[in-house]
Formats: structure tokens, sequence, C-alpha cells
């Protein structure tokens, strides 16, 4: 349980001054060796993009064969300083990535080694622009969406979590996570029923599914509503990605401070970890590949979605 992580990490977080060489040493004071922090300069701003590698016992780091879990913390910024004061809802995203990281390097210095390897990435940013949204505002961010894909979207990612704050909306009306359907290569899927049982295991509850639409995969800047940056990830990568929802009932702004429930973020970290282990281990699969190859056999590829489009 990665209270303690969660616990320490938005002390860590919730500072003006925070920065991805914090976070890095945080990291690696909780046993996560390989990490390292990328600082890039945007139109807006700079934000530290920060990479932590915690090794499987048969993953491709030991030379094994077992699959890769990318975790992608999604956000435009921390905070939203000087415009407003302390940790924003929209950092929910960074906060879950970086304390699943930190609990993964925890128990591997206990000797809890999970069998695949687990990449994490997400980015440091405590004084983020913001910008106007339907229901409620948005952050921005200091760098596009492009240059998060470029640092946060791996190839040797053979699958992945992509955990966002998704608060501001009224689609979906529930208090704590919520999972997306599978999105792969330009195909929204059904709804992994591993990941479904495992959200049900961890939360104690039915799970909750984030609903998703076509605007939804498609890249930002095409002038298309989206509901928030959380299926991004789809539209740098051809393995599968699955969105990790931090959710309320109602509409919350992703700018708004004094937002953040611990418990929900604890309880999606937990989600996370869970799967990284079921999928190191082989026992958790996000998409049914016979009946994606059956759907490209009959209908085609619908990677031009996963572009910008004419």
């Amino acid at each position: 349980m990665p209270w303690r992580e969660v616990l320490d990490l938005y002390d860590v977080l919730d500072d003006a001054s925070a920065s991805g060489e914090a976070v890095a040493a945080w990291l690696r004071k909780n046993g996560v060796d390989d990490v390292s922090v990328t600082t890039v300069q945007g139109d807006k701003g700079s934000t530290d993009f920060v990479r932590a590698v915690i090794p499987g016992s048969r993953g491709r780091t030991a030379g094994g064969d077992a699959p890769t879990l990318g975790v992608i913390g999604r956000l435009g910024g921390l905070g939203a300083r000087p415009e407003r004061i302390g940790f924003v809802s929209d950092g929910d995203g960074a906060l879950v990535a970086l304390a699943v990281a930190g609990k993964l390097g925890s128990m591997l210095r206990r000797g809890d080694q999970l069998p695949g390897d687990v990449i994490v990435a997400t980015h440091v940013c405590p004084d983020a622009p913001t910008r106007p949204h339907d229901p409620v505002p948005f952050m921005d961010s200091p760098v596009d969406l492009a240059a998060m894909n470029e640092h946060e979207v791996e190839q040797g990612m053979d699958a992945v979590l992509s955990v966002d704050t998704t608060k501001g909306n009224r689609i979906v009306n529930h208090h704590g996570f919520a999972i997306s359907p599978t999105v792969k290569e330009g195909w929204i899927l059904r709804v992994s029923e591993d990941l479904l049982e495992l959200a049900s295991q961890v939360s104690g509850k039915l799970p909750a599914v984030l609903p998703l639409t076509m605007q939804d995969i498609t890249p930002y800047g095409n002038d298309v509503y989206h509901v928030n940056s959380i299926l991004q990830p789809c539209t740098a990568t051809s393995a599968p990605v699955v969105g990790v929802a931090i959710t309320t009932e109602t509409a919350v702004p992703g700018c708004g401070t004094g937002a953040t429930d611990l418990a929900s973020v604890e309880s999606a970290a937990r989600f996370c970890l869970e799967a990284a282990k079921s999928y190191g281990a082989g026992t958790c699969e996000l998409f049914d590949a016979a009946d994606f190859d059956r759907l490209t056999s009959r209908y085609g590829s619908m990677r031009h979605l996963q572009t910008m489009g004419s």
C-alpha cells in the first residue's frame, strides 16, 4: 500500500520550488536507481521531465522476455503560480505515477521484485499557465503535447497506463478513479476484463469506466473537443493505452487548489501497482490480440486518427 509514498511525495511536490531534481533525489532515496531528469523549455516556460526505470526479474533490463509496462503521469502542471497558490488538482497524475515508482523502488529494496520492467514518466512544473475550457478551466502546459509524448512515451513500453486528473467534466460522476476502454492504433477497443477485475479488487467497489469519443483519441491541436489529455499517449505509440482517471462527482477545475483527495490518489496508485504485477507476470491483458486482428482485417487501419489528418 503506497500511502507513505503518496504522503511524502505530496510534500515534495506541493512546493513553489518543486523540481525534477528534487523528485529524482526522493526516488533514489526510495530505492529507484535508474532515474533521469530532462529540462525542456517551451513557449510558456519550462518543465522537468522525470523518467524512472524499475527493473523486473525477467524484464528486458535483465535479458528476459517479460513485457514492459509504462506508467505515464499526464498533467499540465503541479501548480499555477502566481495565479494560484499551492498544489492544483491537475497534479494528481504526476503524484500517482511517481508514487508508483517510489513504491516499486521500496518493494525492490525489500526483495519484492516484479517480473517485468516498469517505466514511469511524467513532468514536474510548479508554475504552469491556465486556459479557458468548458465546463471548468483547464491547466495549460509550458510545453506542447508533442514534447510530452517525445519525453514520456517510449517504444519499449509494451502497454501504457496513462494517469490523469479527469474531474473537469460531467460524463463520469464518480469519486475515486475510473479506467478507460483500451485504445490502440486509432481503435477504441472493449474495456479490459482483467483491469476491471483489478479495479474492483483494489477499490472494493464496482469498477467505474471513463467514456471515450473519437475526438478524445486524436492529437491535440486539431481544433476538436477533447475531454482532456489522458489518451494523448495513444497518438504516439502502437502499444495499447488505458487511461486511469482520477475522478470526482462534481466538475472540479484542473487549476483548483485544495482539490486533491489523497485517498483517491492512493487507490489509483495501488491499481497501477497491481496492474504492473499482473501484466509483467502475463496474467493481465489490456486487449484481445485476435479480436484486434479481426477488426483490422475487416475494416482496415485507423492509424490516421493518430495524426493531425488532412
